[in-house]
Formats: structure tokens, sequence, C-alpha cells
């Protein structure tokens, strides 16, 4: 009879020790499907919350990750097991090889090639599978908060900005790339007065803080204050706007336009002159707000500089230089004699005129595209928004760093903040309009389907906090306004 040799044998055994192996590893994949339902009823079994679909989403995801780790587990353990055949059959002849040097090399590269993967694939999955689960609870909670109570149809193009008056009575106002800027009725969205004294595109608008008087920068290289008289319409019965068929999430093209003829506006009454037109600027001025008492106004311009006129006299009191680029935004503190200008050189910057022999600048540099806008909260809190995709939450007395950042999936347009309750709200070029706290929080997302919400681009959001009926307003570039109706507490409630 021959002799096997030594070789021979570790051989076989390395062979019967992987026949060992490959059973118990069918053996584990024809019981996941037990496993699964035995945790499934033991889920079940428990008292939880959560809806079963998601209780049943979560539960195959904890499951594949499971199996995952079970499947490098086991891969090692072949690399091992491996390793101590190779050598046994060595060392017969002599040589040998260190396992733990082998581990380091082979076994380490491919289990960290492995690992890699794992991390990769699990990352993806579970972004994406709890994105949709979030996005299910949102759509649901955002549906019964946030109401669209009014549609705001009469420009011939598409709308830049929305401000809400803030003398009686209570008007909502709107600049528009039609050249015009519109005053309309929040209750009837009837318009009562058409502005028409530029002759550019109207890139912003702003009320007086005690008369009825407004503030709109031009494509036309100024700014115009002019003077309004309205009378407020007899509200009539409003159809529901709430109740929406089909899908929430409705797709449109950029072609689309909201139903009307675009004509509301041909009957209101006109103003065709300003009362002082400031003049100083070598380029669009993209913006322009009140100081606090109103006596003062700055403009933002695409000249690079924002100029501090007096009303009264309509002279250039200061030249604010310093960025680098076109600015794109300009704000004021409502009780604070400061100034935050935004720009596409990717900065922000506050301007301080409350000691008259100094007019300090710094400068925040935070993200890493045009800064679309800047704006005050209550205390000394500034809230940044950026073609970056990001909202950034900044403390004026440290501006090395922001106290929040909020990541979002389309660039921001121009935000506005909720004073009272700390509410942002965020316009996007996706046309979405989502809501968050101060801290980064998400609350909710206004809803868009085939029926309301905007069609393109949403360019600018205004809180009306005291207002009955509509307590937030968006515009964008379907050439409509719309008012919102957001119920606050049930809001910070959800939270």
């Amino acid at each position: 009879m021959p002799i096997e040799s030594g070789s021979c044998a570790s051989a076989r055994q390395a062979k019967q020790k992987r026949k060992s192996h490959s059973l118990s590893i069918r053996r584990t994949n024809s019981s996941e499907q037990e496993r699964a339902g035995l945790q499934r009823d033991m889920l079940e079994g428990q008292d939880s919350k959560l809806p079963s679909s998601v209780r049943n989403t979560l539960l195959e995801l904890f499951g594949q990750i499971e199996r995952e780790f079970e499947n490098l587990y086991i891969e090692n353990l072949e690399l091992r097991r491996e390793i101590d055949t190779l050598n046994e059959r060595l060392a017969g002849e002599g040589q040998a090889i260190d396992g733990a040097e082998l581990s380091k090399g082979q076994l380490k590269t491919k289990a960290s090639h492995s690992t890699s993967q794992l991390s990769q694939k699990l990352k993806t999955t579970y972004k994406a599978s709890t994105s949709k689960i979030v996005s299910s609870f949102k759509t649901t909670t955002s549906r019964a908060i946030c109401q669209l109570v009014k549609e705001y149809i009469g420009h011939r193009d598409g709308i830049w900005d929305v401000s809400v008056a803030k003398t009686q009575p209570v008007v909502l106002g709107t600049a528009s790339a039609d050249h015009t800027a519109l005053l309309w009725s929040i209750e009837t969205g009837k318009c009562l007065v058409k502005y028409v004294g530029h002759v550019g595109s109207v890139n912003s608008i702003k009320f007086h803080p005690t008369e009825q008087v407004a503030l709109t920068a031009s494509g036309d290289q100024t700014a115009h204050i002019w003077r309004y008289i309205v009378q407020l319409p007899t509200p009539q019965p409003t159809a529901d706007c709430n109740q929406v068929s089909g899908e929430d999430e409705v797709e449109f093209s950029d072609k689309d336009e909201p139903d009307g003829d675009g004509d509301g506006s041909s009957d209101c009454p006109t103003v065709r002159a300003p009362l002082t037109s400031l003049k100083s600027h070598q380029g669009v001025v993209i913006a322009a707000d009140w100081l606090v008492g109103g006596k003062q106004a700055v403009t933002a311009s695409w000249d690079r500089t924002a100029n501090l006129y007096d009303v009264e006299t309509s002279e250039l009191v200061h030249s604010l230089t310093g960025h680098d680029q076109e600015l794109t935004h300009c704000c004021t503190h409502p009780t604070q004699r400061l100034v935050v200008t935004s720009s596409r050189d990717t900065t922000f910057r506050l301007w301080d005129f409350r000691d008259p022999s100094i007019h300090s600048v710094n400068v925040f540099q935070g993200h890493t595209d045009t800064v679309t806008s800047a704006v005050f909260t209550v205390g000394d809190n500034v809230v940044s928004g950026s073609d970056d995709r990001t909202v950034k939450v900044w403390d004026l007395k440290n501006m090395r760093s922001p106290i929040a950042t909020i990541r979002t999936d389309s660039a921001v347009n121009r935000i506005n903040v909720c004073v009272g309750q700390r509410i942002i709200a965020l316009p996007h070029d996706n046309r979405q309009v989502r809501l968050f706290d101060m801290s980064g929080v998400r609350l909710a997302r206004l809803p868009r389907s085939n029926r309301q919400g905007h069609r393109r681009m949403v360019c600018c959001s205004a809180w009306c906090e005291d207002h009955p009926i509509c307590n937030l307003f968006t515009c964008g570039f379907d050439r409509q306004a719309i008012g919102w109706n957001i119920n606050i507490p049930a809001l910070l409630q959800e939270k």
C-alpha cells in the first residue's frame, strides 16, 4: 500500500475543512429567512409607535447590515485557514510563512478593500432609505401644518422680491423683472397699486417703518422712494386651495406658467414717478433697505459697492467698499444701526454705524460659493444663505465659525427669519421652500403639487408674524407670489 506524503495529507485536510466551511455557509444562508421572520415576530411583540411599514424597512436594513458583516467575518476566517494550511504544507519542506506578516499584507489588504466597499454600500443604502422615510413623515406633516391660502397673480415676468408693509393697512409688495412693483391686498389677492417709475427690472422692495412709503431697487442703476395710498377692498370668501388630487410630487417644466391671463394689475391705480431717486451706482442696484428710523437707506449694487443715503436730501453719506465681486443683497438690523451686505466673492460683511465717527467692518468667510443673502435675527445673530447649498447661523461676537450649518440639496436664494419664533424660511432653486429652526433642525417643507406651490425657482420669502390669515409669503420666477398659513405652534410641537 502506497504511503501518503505529508503534503498530500495536509491538502486533503484543507479540502475537508473548506467543504465543511461551505456547508456551514449554506446553513447560514438557509436560516436567514427564518431568522428574519423570528426578528419580525419579536419586533411585533414590542410596544412601538412606529408604523409597521417603517418598522419592516428598518428591520430589513439591520438584517442587511448583519449579513454584510457576517460575510466579511467568514471571508476573513477562510483567509486565516488558508494561511494555516499553507504553513503546514511548507513546514514539511523546511519553510514557513509568518502568519502575522501575511495577515498584515494580503489579509489586511483584502479585508480593508472589503470593509471600504461595505462602508460605502451601507452609507448609500442607509442614506437613501432613511431619507425616504423622513421625507414621507415630513410630507404628511407639511400638508397639515403648512397650507396655501392665496395666490397673487398679475406680473408679466418673474418676481425677484416680496415684502410686507410695517404700517396699517398691511399690504404685500412684490418686485418683478417686468419693470414694475405691485402692492396687493393680502386677504383678497387684488392688486392695489402699480409702480412703473423704473426702466429696468425691479429687484427689491422694502416698506418704510412708519410711513406709507416704499423703497425699490432696479437694474436701471437707481433706487426709488415713492409714496402710495391704498384702500383695502372688502374680503370675499375664498375657495379652499388645500384640496389636492394626485401625488404631492408632480414635476413641471420651466415652460409651465400659472393659470390666468397674467393681467390682474391692468386696472390698478398707477404711481409713475418717485418722491426721490437715489443715483450714485455704476451698475445694477440689486437690493435696498431702510436703516432703523427710516431717515437713511442703504443700497447694494453690482458695481461691488453699497451706498448709504440721506433720505431727505438724497445725498450720498458713505460708499461702502471692500467686496471683490458683485453684491447680491443688503439687510439692516431692526433696532440698531447695523448693515450686512453679501456678495459673489463668497463673503458677507457687517458694517457698524452706531458710532458716527467709526464705521467698522467685519468680514465673514464661511461659504464656498456666492452668498445670496444675509439677514439679521433677534440679538446678535446673522443667518446667511449661499449657492454652495448651505445656510449658516453666525454669532456676531464670534465670526470665526458658524454656530449652526444647514445643508440642503439646492442653491438657497433670499432667506427670511421669523424673528419671534426663530424659524428660517429657505427658498430654493429647485422650487422647494423649507423651514428650519436656528439650530439647524428641519421643521417642514411647504407643499408643492400639480395644483399648488411654485412651478419654477423660488426667489424670496417674507414672514408676517402678526397676520391672522397669511404669515409667510413666497415669490418665484413663475410670476406669482403665494401666501401661506403656517401653524407655528403645531410646527414647533412636531419638532
